[in-house]
């Protein structure tokens, strides 16, 4: 695919979303693609140091009426032989550590803060992951068209 097509109607793009452990961020974008743009999207995640789902990802998740449950934290190196038409950074250290995918998708760095960093009571902390799963609904929402759009451009 080249710079500025969008796929046309009956074709799925696919698009991976990286970040750092594939524990949140990650997680909650490719539910959010799943959910809202799974007729246009075959979306994927991982990480880069993969560790777990969050429990509190699915939580914030399933509020708002997505099941991430069955998801599971994966390494990049698994989805080798995927011909991504898109790579989503969502972590400045994805960005750097992201392996290269030869002749495969546009690479877009698109930071999101990681939750998983929030301190402070159980209220704040879950404040923290809704405020994330909202922006990446969001990101999701204008999904494939912002994928184009400068980097300084905010979702």
């Amino acid at each position: 695919m080249s710079k500025g097509e969008i796929p046309v109607a009956g074709r799925r793009i696919k698009v991976l979303f990286l970040c750092t452990g594939n524990a949140c961020r990650s997680q909650m974008a490719e539910g959010w693609a799943r959910a809202l743009k799974s007729e246009r999207i075959e979306a994927y995640s991982a990480g880069v140091m993969p560790c777990f789902v969050h429990p509190l990802a699915i939580r914030v998740m399933k509020e708002a009426g997505v099941d991430i449950a069955g998801q599971y934290s994966k390494h990049v190196d698994d989805l080798d032989g995927i011909a991504f038409d898109y790579i989503v950074t969502l972590c400045d250290y994805a960005d750097q550590k992201c392996p290269v995918f030869p002749g495969q998708g546009k690479r877009i760095h698109r930071p999101f803060e990681d939750p998983i960093r929030a301190r402070g009571t159980e209220a704040e902390v879950l404040a923290k992951f809704r405020s994330v799963r909202n922006r990446l609904r969001r990101f999701v929402e204008r999904m494939p068209e912002n994928l184009e759009e400068p980097a300084g451009h905010r979702d």
